[in-house]
């Protein structure tokens, strides 16, 4: 099973088909057994940088997290989780605006940004018991991508989020770093590409949270599909790389690695 996010270029809103559309596995092409609209509600982690540096300030955290509070779907759920050294729960699972608003005081800035530690904490302890749900499950990191003092490798962290399909969006703030090189781990503003870009989700500003939290919300409703396929002459023990390309005029993402089994 994989999870695609499909929609036609000039907003139209007829059905995609799977004839429409074609899948590598390992670089071989597969036989797409199923391929269908899936508009069930989503179970969302907003994973909020609450570290000191960052070049936003608490009311800026504030706003990107509550206008996703205003344009959740019915059925759709919100956790809210600040990290520093530590990734805290601000608010548990619900989807009550005002409970989220009232949570948001709790913001402060302290410390130093563990944010692979906190993707590894949300994906093993907050989304993978949802994984026999049949609900989508997605990270949206609000942060410019700098870690600093991290156990969790990133390169680990992103082949745990890619073999549970989850979905990450990244609402982006200004690099503290400046673009800094970094000895042992990508710079920050890799770290959102390859997280949003590796699991097929996308990259918004955070200074456009508005328009953010519709386009998301919006597109996991509207526009995620589930592909099922059976693979065929690849090697399970191997990462493989996955593609998935579609008719002209038809936008199409998925994440773009299988870790080995």
């Amino acid at each position: 099973m994989l999870n695609v996010i499909a929609a036609r270029a000039d907003s139209s809103k007829g059905p995609i088909t799977s004839k429409q559309i074609a899948l590598y596995d390992g670089g071989i092409e597969q036989a797409i057994k199923s391929f269908s609209p899936d508009p069930s509600p989503a179970r969302i982690v907003l994973l909020v940088d609450n570290s000191l540096t960052i070049r936003a300030d608490v009311e800026k955290l504030e706003q990107a997290t509550r206008e996703f509070a205003y344009e959740i779907y019915e059925g759709d759920k919100l956790l809210i989780v600040g990290y520093d050294e530590n990734a805290e729960i601000v608010a548990d699972w619900t989807d009550d605006a005002k409970q989220i608003e009232k949570s948001l005081k709790s913001f402060r800035k302290k410390g130093e940004p563990h944010l692979f530690d906190a993707l590894e904490a949300v994906a093993q302890e907050a989304l993978l018991p949802l994984k026999a749900t049949n609900q989508k499950r997605v990270i949206i990191v609000i942060s410019d991508g700098l870690d600093r003092g991290s156990k969790t490798k990133f390169d680990q962290v992103l082949a745990h989020l890619q073999s549970q399909d989850i979905t990450v969006y990244a609402v982006q703030a200004p690099d503290r770093t400046g673009g800094a090189l970094r000895r042992d781990q990508p710079k920050p503003v890799q770290v959102i590409d390859k997280l949003a870009e590796g699991t097929g989700g996308r990259i918004f500003p955070i200074n456009e949270p508005r328009e953010a939290a519709k386009a998301i919300c919006d597109e996991l409703r509207k526009n995620r599909y589930v592909l099922s396929y059976s693979p065929n002459n690849v090697s399970y023990g191997d990462a493989r790389r996955l593609l998935v390309v579609a008719d002209s005029g038809i936008n199409i993402r998925a994440k773009t690695l299988q870790p080995p089994n």
